[in-house]
């Protein structure tokens, strides 16, 4: 336990003005007993507070004998002085009220300060998190153009087949690197629980080898997916599977379909 936050946090001023729950009366009286800086911070706090009342309010007996000896000196009647006593107790009393609730009203900026804090720490990650997004979003995209500009680059447009005719997308083929970038951004977002698959195909006999899948295509804001193609692709297909993605293509969704020309 770290006894210096624990005594900073103000609990030992609500303590001694008696405003904790039984529980965490409970825990601070445990606190005490185990760590003794602890327990003498809570006896300085209750001598400050009688200092304090002892200040503004003389104590009750040594206005009783003034009292009784002026009494038998018949100058004052016994009752004002009775009065002040009192009167003079209550200020004592109202002092060590002001002062306790102005503990109370600290304790709790100082809560609200931690709850500042962290809402303030939780913008800042989210931030930064968006910041290396940006980065990374920034490197994705200068290696697509890097990789489209490379005078190597074989271009294969695939087009939409029954299933969605109106679907499109490309392929952009480093065959020095093994390398295919497929831009999707004509397909639509696939229902939940499937994937996009990319295919490699050889055409005779068509033999289909899966590259990898479109993950996390509804999230990714430019569509283009980087995948390794180690293949002697005669051209590529895009089908809709399960998620997780098939073995073999499912024909009946083939959404794009695409002959790479040497």
């Amino acid at each position: 336990m770290d006894t210096k936050e624990y005594i900073a946090s103000g609990i030992l001023e609500l303590y001694v003005a008696g405003t904790l729950s039984d529980l965490e009366n409970l825990e601070v009286y445990l606190n005490a007993e185990k760590y003794p800086e602890i327990k003498k911070e809570i006896e300085g706090i209750e001598a400050s507070v009688l200092s304090l009342t002892k200040s503004v309010s003389p104590g009750t007996k040594g206005f009783s004998d003034i009292q009784n000896r002026m009494a038998k000196a018949g100058t004052v009647k016994t009752e004002p002085i009775r009065n002040k006593v009192s009167w003079t107790a209550y200020l004592g009393w109202a002092a060590c009220l002001v002062f306790l609730g102005g503990l109370i009203w600290l304790y709790q900026q100082n809560d609200q300060l931690k709850l500042d804090l962290e809402v303030v720490s939780r913008e800042n990650d989210a931030m930064e998190l968006q910041i290396a997004d940006s980065k990374n979003s920034l490197a994705k995209t200068e290696d697509l153009l890097n990789t489209i500009r490379d005078k190597n680059i074989t271009v294969v447009a695939l087009g939409g087949q029954t299933v969605s005719p109106t679907s499109y997308a490309k392929a952009y083929w480093n065959k020095g690197e093994k390398k295919v970038y497929i831009d999707a951004q004509g397909l639509p977002d696939p229902p939940n629980g499937f994937v996009y698959q990319v295919w490699s195909l050889k055409l005779n006999p068509l033999t289909p080898t899966s590259m990898g899948l479109l993950e996390d295509f509804v999230d990714d804001d430019n569509k283009v997916f980087a995948l390794a193609n180690p293949n002697e692709s005669e051209a590529f297909g895009i089908t809709l599977e399960p998620a997780g993605g098939s073995e073999s293509p499912n024909l009946e969704q083939l959404y794009a379909l695409g002959v790479a020309t040497s």
